[in-house]
């Protein structure tokens, strides 16, 4: 979750201002917001998140120490690789979270059938990131998702349009997916360089090489 705070500050000399911050993370504003009124000159602070809703530094607070035993900083990378003699297709994701201090992965591939090109494939990867993310039980979390697919990460984040009947029909899906689970998306693409441990499962699922790992880092 990102923050920004709203803060109504008065000097020594009794000049009274407002200020409004960029976005930070929760930990870095309960930072920021304690040392502030440590100062004893904030007469009001109002933290926002990216919906707008107010929180307090009581209940952020209170949300960071019941995040501790849950997953959170999650960060998916998915990739998704389709061979047209075959017409298989082979999906991989790559989960990375932390959870009670600790920082874990998880990777996971899989080989489908019934898929008709490579951008329905990289849909496909990403939704089976997100069943992973449904079995560890991630809800109402800010989620970031990578892949080296232009196409698909344009499409989510509404730049490009859809126009293949099979792309909307996995769009939907994920959609519905992630407004079930409360997830708050944010997408971004990368070099297949930089996804390689997803395009990696992927390949491997295409060669029926099944992947499945849950490892502390």
């Amino acid at each position: 979750m990102q923050l920004r705070m709203e803060i109504t500050y008065v000097t020594k000399k009794g000049i009274k201002t407002n200020f409004s911050s960029d976005e930070m993370s929760t930990k870095a504003a309960l930072e920021l917001a304690e040392d502030l009124e440590k100062t004893g000159r904030v007469k009001h602070l109002t933290l926002l998140d990216e919906h707008d809703a107010s929180w307090t530094l009581k209940q952020l607070r209170k949300f960071l120490e019941e995040v501790k035993t849950e997953p959170y900083h999650i960060t998916v990378y998915f990739d998704g690789g389709f061979d047209r003699e075959t017409r298989k297709a082979g999906l991989g994701c790559v989960i990375y979270y932390e959870q009670n201090e600790k920082s874990y992965r998880i990777r996971r591939n899989a080989s489908v059938e019934g898929l008709v090109s490579n951008n329905e494939a990289e849909y496909a990867a990403l939704h089976l990131g997100l069943t992973e993310l449904e079995l560890l039980e991630v809800h109402h979390l800010p989620v970031t998702f990578i892949g080296d697919s232009k196409v698909v990460v344009n499409q989510l984040n509404d730049e490009w349009p859809v126009y293949e009947s099979e792309l909307s029909s996995w769009l939907d899906r994920i959609e519905n997916k992630i407004e079930k689970l409360g997830i708050t998306p944010s997408y971004e693409v990368v070099s297949r360089k930089m996804n390689r441990e997803a395009d990696h499962l992927a390949t491997q699922a295409l060669g029926g090489i099944e992947i499945t790992s849950h490892l502390e880092q």
